[in-house]
């Protein structure tokens, strides 16, 4: 089998059950976002509302910073990219659990909000679905995973780089540079959280990296100790002494001083 489709153990970090199904993370973020996408198709005017964009904001729609990623369309595409997003987001969350894979979706949140919010003073930018999102998550998983093959045994690097291309020179073409910046800087954001979380370890030149921690200082033996340790040390030797003497001419070859001192150095010992 491809490793494009690796094993997969579906018995790990899961929030709660229902029946047979873990909900993890990335089970419950594709969950709603199905939901959100079959609200969207019978309810009108629901997408729009949901959507974000820099002057809908100012507008007074405050909402719509954190709506947008149920705006989700009923497509083809919409459903391809929520299946993306439930594939590459469990293999991801394999490796770095529930908590480091909720700090991941929120951290890719929050970058394309952020950088949509600010360069959209400049250039019109829109938020909408669950699609961008996808997208992050899976070129996270390819910078991860940069030797898995995908159809025709292509590396997924080189996947990588056609599908970022793709999204980079139609704006290049049509000078959309403040879109351009906007993807650009919110995919280095998202990058960094997955470094924060564990992944990315190859790439050392990306800062984001949990912090090693430091060693604990070892305690220093105090006086007494120190002086209880020295008594020990010499008990023992004594006593090895004393215990040859015996093995090699017998218990009778003991005075009378050295049986008593025996005996004080075994009262000591079980003490």
């Amino acid at each position: 089998m491809s490793s494009f489709f690796p094993h997969r153990d579906h018995s790990g970090d899961a929030w709660f059950r229902i029946g047979r199904l873990d909900v993890t993370t990335t089970n419950l973020v594709v969950g709603v976002g199905a939901i959100s996408m079959l609200v969207c198709l019978f309810v009108r005017g629901l997408y729009e509302t949901l959507t974000f964009t820099p002057g809908a904001l100012f507008s007074g729609q405050l909402w719509t910073p954190f709506t947008w990623p149920l705006a989700n369309d009923f497509s083809l595409w919409g459903i391809l990219s929520l299946f993306m997003l439930w594939y590459f987001g469990t293999d991801l969350e394999n490796t770095i659990g529930r908590r480091g894979m909720m700090t991941l979706l929120l951290g890719a949140w929050g970058a394309l909000t952020v950088t949509t919010l600010l360069l959209g003073l400049l250039v019109p930018g829109v938020l909408a679905g669950m699609r961008m999102i996808q997208f992050a998550i899976l070129l996270v998983w390819i910078a991860e995973y940069p030797q898995r093959r995908f159809l025709f045994n292509i590396p997924a690097w080189v996947f990588g780089v056609v599908i970022l291309a793709l999204q980079i020179l139609p704006l290049l073409a049509t000078g959309q540079i403040g879109s351009l910046l906007s993807l650009l800087l919110s995919l280095f954001l998202i990058a960094m959280v997955a470094k924060r979380v564990g992944l990315l370890s190859e790439l050392t030149w990306l800062p984001g990296g949990r912090r090693a921690s430091r060693p604990a200082p070892v305690a220093r033996p105090s006086r007494t100790q120190e002086r209880q340790q020295r008594r020990r040390a010499s008990d023992e030797e004594r006593l090895d002494d004393l215990l040859g003497k015996i093995s090699a001419e017998g218990i009778h070859a003991l005075s009378k001083s050295e049986r008593a001192e025996l005996e004080k150095l075994r009262e000591r010992r079980r003490r």
